[in-house]
């Protein structure tokens, strides 16, 4: 436990941030996680694209909020592209 006032306050800010940055991370796994469900389902639906949109400004924002690392988020943002583009290559060929 802490002992000095500064020591508390310390304690009470970083459980403010703990919580704020659970609620951040965990919105931005949402729509990832939704994001390659529509790109697995239907890869060249105009929904898949929204989902997609949707995943990068929530990627974007954990990482301007600190966060995510910035080249975390560009990790991911490009494997999702990549994921997207395979599959709907494949669907245009198929």
């Amino acid at each position: 436990m802490a002992n000095t006032r500064s020591a508390m306050k310390a304690m009470r800010v970083a459980e403010r941030r703990r919580i704020r940055n659970r609620m951040i991370r965990s919105r931005t796994r949402t729509f990832v996680k939704k994001a390659r469900v529509a790109i697995a389902t239907a890869p060249a639906a105009p929904t898949t694209e929204e989902a997609l949109r949707q995943a990068i400004s929530a990627l974007d924002r954990a990482v301007t909020k600190g966060v995510l690392h910035r080249n975390s988020a560009a990790r991911r943002k490009a494997r999702l592209m990549r994921q997207w583009q395979q599959l709907r290559q494949q669907a245009a060929a198929g």
